[in-house]
């Protein structure tokens, strides 16, 4: 591949040179940051983790109601003389 001069390739993008060469000195000052950041993806399994512990309980929850229910219905059932 050719080398071609940064202001050739600025000139062809609409952008100043000036420009490229501050986002070139904050992507090696700062750009290992982009590739060890964990905040964000474990702060979503994070949110994820919690929603599915509440989630589980509300299905336990439901379940114990039901099952309740059920016994209820029984026992009424057979006071009635239905079973």
């Amino acid at each position: 591949m050719d080398k071609v001069p940064v202001s050739e390739l600025c000139e062809e993008l609409s952008l100043r040179p000036t420009v490229f060469y501050r986002w070139q000195k904050e992507l090696f000052e700062n750009g290992a940051a982009a590739f060890q950041s964990q905040g964000r993806p474990q702060r979503q399994v994070e949110e994820k983790q919690k929603r599915i512990e509440f989630l589980e309980k509300k299905v336990q929850t439901k379940d114990e109601v039901l099952a309740e229910l059920m016994a209820e219905h029984i026992a009424l059932k057979k006071s009635l003389g239905e079973l």
